[in-house]
């Protein structure tokens, strides 16, 4: 489906401002949004079909909800602070899911550039020296994100995500990042497409309430095959859509080498609810939690997670659940330093 080439990947419509050297490295702390299609559908009462955010971006007055969301958070991380994430509303936007929603090639990938250039536009208003905001290319799984049904092999993986990945690496994307991987081989082949389009890859993913991905794989064993297949391509690893319950006993223990897998995972994008995988799929409400306790929880986390750097949330969160976050990891100590994270 591409029409990217190589030469035309490797040009100069490689326009990423940090594409060469991501500030969410540099220990400092960054903010992203919350759970934007629960949101949409849940407290905005919007038709969502396939759970397709892109698919406002064919109008006017989607593309203006979608601004309207967004700046929320952009205007909650300047204030606290920190730097910014923008995960463009592409989740679904990859070719089985684009037929689905009546998408072809042309349209598809349009969608996903008029994406990026609603990241622009939040980030020419918002960001700030003290604030800097970081464009990412959102990828999400082929399939079903809670099932790790009709598995790929690497390679097919690969050879199925380049097509986006390549559409984000001539736009002003500064890095691609592959939400609720659901099992390695996928995760696999998104890291190669997007080393060999020269782009900055964060793999983020989802564990149901056993603390293993949905394939049954250990979440470290998931993070030291990847790395070891890829030389440490991924800039960092994220959890998303799982709530930190589900998931805190298994960060613990070191690799067979000595290495801390744990250090390798910067982010953390938590659902709201404690539900599993299946009874958030077969709710009809939403589940919003305790915002206070989700940000405590994070908190927490970061006993064992000591490079996080990301923080926001995923499935049944808002604005409250980031803010509340956000304060947890706003706490000052006596010298009135923030506390380092």
């Amino acid at each position: 489906m591409s029409t990217i080439t190589d030469t035309r990947r490797n040009s100069t419509f490689n326009r990423g401002k940090w594409r060469h050297a991501l500030p969410q490295l540099q220990n400092r702390l960054f903010a992203t949004d919350g759970g934007l299609e629960t949101t949409l559908i849940f407290q905005d009462g919007i038709d969502l079909p396939a759970f397709a955010a892109f698919d406002l971006l064919k109008n006017a007055e989607g593309t203006a909800r979608l601004q309207k969301y967004y700046a929320q958070y952009a205007d909650l991380a300047r204030r606290h602070g920190l730097g910014m994430v923008l995960e463009a509303p592409t989740w679904r936007a990859n070719r089985d899911w684009g037929t689905l929603l009546g998408y072809d090639q042309q349209t598809l990938e349009q969608a996903n550039r008029n994406a990026v250039t609603l990241m622009e536009n939040i980030r020419a208003e918002f960001e700030t020296p003290d604030a800097p905001m970081v464009i990412s290319g959102n990828l999400g799984p082929r399939g079903d994100g809670y099932i790790a049904a009709h598995k790929m092999s690497a390679d097919e993986s690969e050879n199925y995500h380049r097509e986006q990945i390549d559409i984000f690496a001539t736009t002003a994307a500064d890095m691609v990042a592959a939400f609720t991987m659901n099992y390695v081989e996928e995760a696999i082949g998104i890291v190669r497409a997007a080393k060999a389009a020269a782009m900055p890859v964060v793999i983020s993913f989802t564990l149901e309430t056993d603390g293993r991905l949905p394939s049954g794989q250990t979440l470290r064993d998931a993070i030291l095959e990847t790395d070891a297949t890829s030389g440490n391509y991924p800039a960092y690893y994220m959890i998303n859509c799982a709530h930190p319950a589900h998931f805190q006993h298994v960060l613990s223990g070191s690799a067979p080498d000595g290495r801390k897998w744990q250090d390798r995972i910067r982010g953390l994008r938590a659902n709201a609810s404690c539900k599993s995988h299946a009874e958030l799929d077969a709710s009809t409400e939403l589940d919003a939690g305790n915002p206070a306790e989700l940000g405590q929880q994070y908190r927490a986390l970061t006993a064992s997670l000591r490079q996080i750097a990301v923080i926001g949330g995923c499935c049944g969160t808002d604005h409250r659940h980031v803010e509340a976050i956000c304060r947890e990891f706003s706490h000052r100590d006596a010298s009135g330093e923030r506390i380092a994270v």
